[in-house]
């Protein structure tokens, strides 16, 4: 064998070696558990669920304290100064408020705790009982976590609310949690006084923001009410101490009402200990987390992931410094042009996501290099392709030095709108795409790890590895957790499944939440001890294990799916709503957690379209063919719009596109019941390309 060939054949065999070696590495392992018989797996680093990564720490007010005390002068939480708003004006008329932000103004540990304790001591002198509870009611901001903190120091429940939340769901979580006082801003601070006279047992509201709502007539309607400033309950605080009374692990840190998927929301109660068990299964994960990281936060505190993540930075030491969604990047919408988005200004080296973001941040780019065309489209076309066959192993694509090159000359720009020095993206709150995860990956330079976890769960579940290069998995079980699968033979997934093993998803561990507030009978429906003690929650997701034991959600149980912003659609719900249309024989809805909007199945109804078609004057060749035609299905859409706004459904739950079929569904066909019921997961596997099509046209 010559020399030549033989320096060809080292790197391919080598390469080839290190691909086998990474896809042998087992993530998981199978783990011996109690209750239901399943399929279980457990984190291959821990033989049993982690509660705690501190000696002494069973509580987040215990790990606050002792992590403002370890980095003292460190600094820790940071809000960009506001320059000033101004109203712009679009082309069409429209008005659109525009910040002009400066530099970032940082509290260090020491005066972070020292703001905490001041707070939770002027929490008392206005008069909060520690037997009470207190709700925050905020988009996510500095006082938002030192409230937060300030209540755990005073052993104080906080119930936590969306600011997006609607007036009934806003009142039924504050009355049904009794919560006598309220922290928020001066934008929720109008939306509570407009529903005054429903709050049952709010007596005290403290702002936020210094400079309160200025119109005196709704101030009026709340004068029932102690209003008084965030800044001024501190000083109060300073002037009048009160020692701190901490919290034991099994007391409940948080009432977290979620956005409700049916119905009104419902209140997931955590304790102290449910919470420190994600945060510290996180820390293991995370390679290298310590002081020297900085962390952009702008997701909702009231979210379990956003949560979760600032308590982890607040455990190692790491900088926090807060945007928001409109102001992230240089081209956000509230950013005035000329100014530096949060990202830009603060430079993070760690942040979270939710996939909505990721797709925004893909396509922005995407558009700007098709715009710009020429060299600089091939190039990144070339430097895409070659990054992308390097990491799926290919011993041709772009690796060591060639990387460094492509990152410089290419990818540098995109690194540049999230500040160009992240080097590790966690995605949660809904799956993430394929493409986005490796697009991202790619150009960012970072691995993206997808976690999986519930508000029931503490976010915690399972967390993709940094090393982790595949796409479309959640990753293994945290250590915090075991993840089983059982049987769910309706729908045909099963644990003896072969290659995968396949069922429901239950999550166990010390994460594993309380139950639902006052909601006795659902928390006894989803949540399950079992014989060795160990709390179970029945997620109603279907996943499979690959067999490095990472996990990979593949359905849902419920008719219910949540889209890619967060709204979730009930199936049934709707599509008994679109029925009533004359055009519509059956109709089956279809909701991706990858797009933003359904599309459906519709069986028409051939007298009703085949009399629209002639008053029209269309010629046809048979019902099949005139489902066919562009003028026949604007027209069936135009029916199911109308008949969903009559039945007030949101514009996300009204199918965006629709594929007329002309055969009915029948038992016999084998796509419903004998009593007519749809067989979703039937329909759905025979129309498969349809439903592609329809998201692909």
């Amino acid at each position: 064998m010559s020399p030549y060939f033989i320096g060809l054949l080292v790197p391919l065999v080598f390469t080839l070696l290190l691909r086998n070696s990474k896809n042998g590495k087992k993530r998981g392992l199978l783990a011996d558990v109690g209750g239901e018989p399943g399929y279980a797996i457990r984190n291959y680093r821990f033989t049993s669920p982690v509660t705690t990564a501190w000696e002494g720490i069973s509580t987040l007010a215990d790990l606050f304290e002792q992590s403002c005390k370890q980095h003292r002068s460190k600094r820790f939480l940071g809000t960009r100064k506001l320059i000033s708003r101004e109203m712009e004006k679009s082309e069409d008329g429209r008005s659109f408020e525009k910040l002009q932000l400066g530099e970032y103004e940082w509290l260090s540990y020491g005066e972070a705790f020292e703001a905490v304790c001041n707070f939770a001591s002027g929490l008392v002198h206005i008069g909060h009982k520690r037997e009470e509870r207190v709700a925050i009611f905020a988009d996510t901001r500095e006082e938002w976590f030192i409230a937060l903190q300030g209540c755990f120091r005073r052993n104080v429940t906080v119930v936590t609310i969306y600011a997006s939340l609607g007036e009934e769901a806003l009142c039924h979580s504050l009355n049904e949690t009794e919560v006598t006082t309220v922290i928020c801003a001066n934008k929720e601070l109008k939306k509570l006084l407009d529903i005054s006279g429903q709050l049952d047992t709010v007596k005290r509201i403290v702002c936020m923001d210094d400079e309160m709502s200025s119109n005196g007539s709704l101030i009026e309607r709340g004068s029932s009410w102690t209003i008084t400033s965030f800044s001024e309950v501190e000083r109060l605080g300073q002037e009048n101490p009160t020692e701190a009374d901490l919290p034991l692990s099994a007391d409940i840190a948080v009432i977290m009402y979620t956005s409700g998927s049916t119905g009104l929301p419902k209140g997931v109660m955590m304790t102290h200990g449910n919470v420190l068990a994600t945060v510290s299964a996180v820390m293991t994960i995370v390679p290298m987390l310590g002081n020297k990281d900085v962390y952009l936060a702008y997701l909702p505190l009231a979210h379990i992931l956003e949560l979760a993540a600032e308590n982890v930075m607040a455990a190692v030491g790491s900088s926090i410094g807060y945007g928001s969604p409109l102001t992230l990047t240089d081209t956000s919408n509230k950013i005035k042009r000329g100014t530096k988005g949060d990202a830009s200004m603060l430079r993070p080296t760690l942040m979270t996501a939710v996939p909505a973001i990721l797709d925004r941040v893909r396509d922005g780019v995407l558009k700007k290099v098709d715009a710009t065309g020429g060299l600089s489209k091939r190039l990144f076309d070339l430097a895409y392709a070659r990054r992308f066959s390097a990491i799926n192993g290919s011993w041709f694509g772009a690796r060591g030095l060639e990387r460094h090159l492509w990152n410089f000359f290419v990818f540098r720009k995109v690194r540049a709108i999230l500040g160009g020095h992240i080097r590790f993206v966690l995605s949660g709150g809904a799956p993430l795409s394929g493409d986005t995860q490796r697009f991202i990956n790619i150009c960012l330079g970072a691995p993206i790890g997808q976690g999986y976890g519930l508000t029931e769960t503490c976010a915690g579940g399972t967390f993709s590895e940094y090393d982790d290069t595949s796409v479309g998995r959640v990753g293994a079980p945290l250590p915090c957790s075991f993840i089983k699968l059982i049987d769910w033979p309706e729908g045909g997934y099963l644990i003896t499944d072969s290659p995968k093993p396949r069922g429901e998803i239950l999550i166990g561990g010390p994460n594993v939440t309380v139950g639902y507030f006052k909601n006795e009978e659902k928390t006894k429906e989803v949540y399950k001890v079992d014989e060795r003690g160990m709390r179970w929650f029945y997620t109603g997701d279907i996943g499979q294990f690959h067999s490095d034991g990472c996990l990979e959600i593949i359905d849902r149980k419920k008719d219910i799916v949540k889209l890619q912003h967060g709204e979730y659609v009930s199936l049934g719900k709707v599509e008994a709503a679109l029925i009533v249309s004359p055009y519509v024989e059956n109709i089956m809805l279809h909701a991706d957690p990858f797009h933003s909007y359904c599309v459906a199945l519709v069986v028409a109804s051939q007298p009703a379209l085949e009399g629209w078609a002639s008053k029209q004057g269309i010629a046809f060749v048979d019902f099949a063919d005139l489902c066919q035609k562009q003028e026949t299905v604007r027209e069936v859409l135009a029916s199911l719009v109308k008949a969903g706004n009559q039945a007030r459904l949101e514009k996300f739950e009204i199918p965006a596109k629709i594929k007329l079929l002309s055969e009915p569904w029948t038992p016999e066909s084998g796509l419903v019941t004998a009593a007519l019921k749809l067989k979703r997961e039937v329909i759905r596997k025979t129309f498969s390309e349809d439903l592609a099509q329809l998201y692909r046209s």
